[in-house]
């Protein structure tokens, strides 16, 4: 899967910088690398307040699909879970949206938490992100790999869009590495059977909750 050597030597004919020759191979790697939506468990993917049944997982679609408009997610105060049917190490993430003020604005991501609901994204992120309007999927926010290698389970809460009720989602694009899971029920029942038995009182867990709204 290597695929060097290609187009590095020579450059021959190309009578334009190298800056321009990079833009032309750019698509395709990228839709390699961008092609962990493959990878998450759609039967197991959940959003949180989506506009209509099953358009959450809309929005992990294929590279060249990410400014696709048809199939759009929006609702204020959205939460994604997305479960890989292994591990991923997550280097980077895109979130694109209309651009306007329904754009995402502020996005906290959150790794390994099997059940999450609303009262959980009063916990601290494991990473938090200001976003810009990004209509066409150009603008990649890199994760702090140290905090994301083995992830199973990502949950994204969009918590702030630039001002309006309702917030859309075109695409979401994740970037990193996959490992395939060994055993990998297993050590999720272990998780859950070593679990805190408070685990249902949620509040417990909550350590302030100063909303954005």
């Amino acid at each position: 899967m290597s695929g060097h050597g290609h187009g590095h030597g020579g450059g021959g004919g190309h009578g334009h910088g190298h800056g321009g020759c990079e833009g032309e191979h750019e698509p395709a790697e990228r839709g390699l690398e961008y092609a962990l939506y493959q990878r998450i468990d759609t039967e197991k993917l959940q959003c949180l307040n989506e506009s209509r049944e099953g358009d959450g997982k809309l929005v992990f679609k294929a590279w060249d699909q990410r400014t696709d408009r048809e199939k759009v997610n929006e609702k204020m105060k959205k939460v994604l879970f997305s479960r890989f049917t292994g591990s991923v190490k997550l280097k980077g993430i895109i979130i694109s949206g209309e651009d306007d003020e329904t754009h995402p604005a502020e996005i906290r991501l959150y790794k390994n938490i099997p059940h999450m609901s609303f009262d959980d994204v009063g916990r601290e992120p494991d990473q938090a992100f200001r976003l810009n309007r990004d209509p066409q999927a150009q603008l990649e926010y890199p994760t702090k790999i140290a905090r994301f290698t083995n992830v199973n389970h990502l949950s994204i809460h969009v918590s702030k869009n630039f001002g309006t009720e309702t917030t859309r989602v075109y695409y979401i694009g994740l970037r990193g590495e996959f490992s395939e899971a060994y055993r990998h029920e297993v050590t999720i029942c272990n998780y859950e059977a070593s679990a805190n038995p408070a685990d249902h009182k949620v509040d417990t867990f909550i350590p302030q909750t100063n909303f954005i709204s």
